[in-house]
């Protein structure tokens, strides 16, 4: 408690002290002296595990560009968007910049969304049809979400599946805004609400809700843009990742592709990397993600949709404006 704070500042990855401490070493089952590195937040060393990667031969637009033109994405129960600059950018609404707090040599900007993973799973179980899908993917011994993704393939006829939310619309701060309006009042909002309560609205207003947190998501690219980043690629990873139609809906409504990082866990992939730094199996962080942080999938945006998407963006932003406006209605009550 009264201890003052070290004043020998390490950068993420440095090698502490003499390595691992006898007493540290015996507790953990490690030869003593192994190298220890400086740590990181786990959403920044996910960010490290993903972002560096190597993408040549996928034609993306970050290739051959500095690391300043990708976003990582680490989704999970809640979301954080992560973008590094060479200068200090100010963005409102969005965390940092902070120097070397994840990139060394690099200024981090942190979005975030304070309810994404969570939101969806309360829209689903909340739900009256919430049994008959648990039944019918128990059957199918599938995902409550891999049964909903092919429900909705079902019911779109020959629409794309996004353009079947034309009239129902989410705003998705049911638990209040973090980037880029850091309003932790505002609430959620459903417009396009009817008496139908079978699997068909269920899958409908899973729908709508994921186009909500990909809207948010643009809203939140839009700023760090307005503000000085240049970003045309985003990486994702956690476990939102793992479901086709979150990444096709972010893809999409941010008109930029998505690379899936090959290993999920990309935390442990940033936390690896700064363990490789540490023992001087590589040389620098660059060179450690580069090498270590690997791509699966790539997910191209359907750009014949981005009108659709422009619109549905439109109404977006309606939505918090038009909450705002009943709120001074109600002042003084």
């Amino acid at each position: 408690q009264g201890m003052a704070a070290g004043n020998h500042v390490l950068s993420p990855g440095e090698s502490v002290g003499k390595g691992l401490t006898p007493e540290a070493a015996k507790d953990l089952g490690l030869p003593e002296g192994i190298a220890v590195a400086a740590s990181l937040i786990d959403a920044h060393a996910g960010g490290l595990g993903v972002i560096g990667a190597d993408v040549k031969g996928h034609n993306l637009p970050c290739e051959n560009q500095p690391i300043t033109s990708r976003v990582a994405m680490i989704c999970g129960t809640s979301s954080c968007h992560m973008g590094v600059s060479e200068t200090p950018i100010f963005v409102p609404g969005v965390w940092g910049p902070y120097f070397s707090a994840m990139v060394p040599g690099f200024w981090l900007n942190e979005g975030g969304q304070s309810a994404t993973g969570k939101l969806i799973e309360h829209v689903v179980r909340g739900h009256v049809a919430f049994p008959e899908l648990q039944s019918k993917a128990a059957a199918r011994a599938q995902s409550i979400y891999t049964y909903l993704n092919s429900h909705l393939d079902l019911i779109k006829k020959s629409l794309p599946v996004g353009f079947l939310t034309v009239d129902l619309h989410v705003w998705p701060d049911f638990h209040g805004n973090r980037s880029p309006l850091t309003d932790l009042t505002l609430k959620g909002m459903v417009v396009g609400l009817t008496l139908s309560r079978g699997l068909d609205e269920l899958a409908l207003i899973y729908l709508a809700t994921i186009q909500a947190i990909a809207l948010g998501t643009r809203h939140i690219l839009e700023t760090m843009q307005a503000a000085g980043h240049h970003l045309n690629t985003l990486f994702l990873c956690g476990g939102l990742s793992k479901n086709p139609l979150f990444v096709q809906m972010h893809a999409d409504i941010t008109g930029k592709p998505v690379v899936l990082s090959k290993e999920v866990e990309s935390v442990l992939v940033g936390a690896a990397i700064l363990g490789a730094c540490a023992s001087g199996d590589f040389a620098s962080i660059q060179e450690a993600m580069a090498k270590m942080g690997k791509i699966g999938r790539v997910v191209q945006p359907n750009h014949e949709h981005k009108r659709f998407y422009d619109k549905k963006y439109e109404v977006f932003l309606k939505l918090v404006e038009h909450q705002r406006e009943y709120r001074a209605i109600m002042k003084g009550f």
